[in-house]
């Protein structure tokens, strides 16, 4: 990616930050964990170095969905060993029903899984690793079953943690913009915009943006004319752009991401928002 594109921010051509994910499960995904930045560095230099945090934000469910994140009080190493052996994993995880429009942020070493009836986003630091803890029995085309991850998955879990659930929004100026903020953390933020007239966004020239359609469709507009876009897409907007006109022909929701400088936006969210509100939704 051309130095234009990326953004001053970053240096490495062969570096990208941010994966972005839709998700359609029709079963339970495994109960799983992610390492973080330090243990990956170490123990996954095969497979990058790069840790795995997460945010889910709903943009469909059934009645009845849910996610479970994140360990009940006081389940500590040794009974959470019992749970696996047990096959009663599910009952010390955390359970979350939700609805369209709800956010969930899942740091490394947070053990979690997504049930059936639902379409998420996931926006992720660019990582795939992945310790599966349990699989419900499953069994691959060959009638074997899947990898469990069980001892490396104990090395990262981290039993303190308190349970984030469901992740405030903060509005962004100018007041009545129709913008969120749904999560930041070092790798990445993502705010929720709701777009029903014609406005002008712009760029940073210290990282470029991800825009995920979720809902509408319209025109984007630069000096290379416009282009229509449509739900389910996503748009890379190069850090060099500048003013990005929007045209929408359909109200439009869509989700901007972006790698940013958490105290450059803890100090433009402390001008409207006080610092408790702001730590339930921006993390280190």
């Amino acid at each position: 990616m051309p130095p234009e594109w990326r953004g001053t921010r970053f240096t490495d051509p062969d570096y990208f930050p941010i994966l972005v994910k839709f998700l359609f499960p029709n079963d339970k995904l495994s109960i799983q964990v992610h390492p973080n930045d330090a243990y990956a560095s170490i123990q996954e230099k095969a497979a990058g170095g790069r840790g795995k945090a997460e945010m889910w934000h709903v943009v469909s469910a059934e009645p009845g969905a849910d996610v479970l994140t994140g360990l009940m009080p006081k389940v500590g190493r040794e009974t959470f060993v019992n749970a696996i052996e047990t096959k009663r994993l599910e009952q010390i995880l955390v359970r979350w029903r939700v609805q369209p429009g709800d956010t969930f942020f899942v740091p490394a070493g947070t053990p979690h899984t997504i049930g059936p009836g639902m379409m998420l986003c996931e926006i992720q630091e660019y990582s795939d690793l992945t310790y599966r803890i349990y699989d419900y029995g499953r069994v691959d085309a060959h009638g074997r079953p899947r990898e469990l991850h069980i001892q490396k998955a104990l090395e990262v879990i981290d039993f303190a943690r308190p349970v984030l659930g469901k992740l405030p929004r903060l509005a962004l100026p100018p007041p009545g913009s129709q913008k969120a903020l749904l999560a930041a953390c070092t790798h990445f933020a993502t705010e929720r915009w709701k777009i029903t007239a014609h406005m002008e966004a712009s760029s940073s020239d210290q990282h470029f943006d991800l825009y995920v359609i979720l809902t509408g469709c319209g025109e984007f507009a630069w000096n290379g004319g416009p282009a229509r876009y449509q739900r389910g897409e996503c748009w890379l907007i190069p850090a060099s752009l500048g003013t990005l006109p929007i045209n929408p022909k359909e109200p439009t929701k869509l989700l901007r991401s972006y790698v940013p400088d958490l105290k450059a936006l803890r100090d433009r969210l402390k001008q409207n928002h006080p610092w408790q509100e702001i730590e339930k939704t921006v993390f280190d």
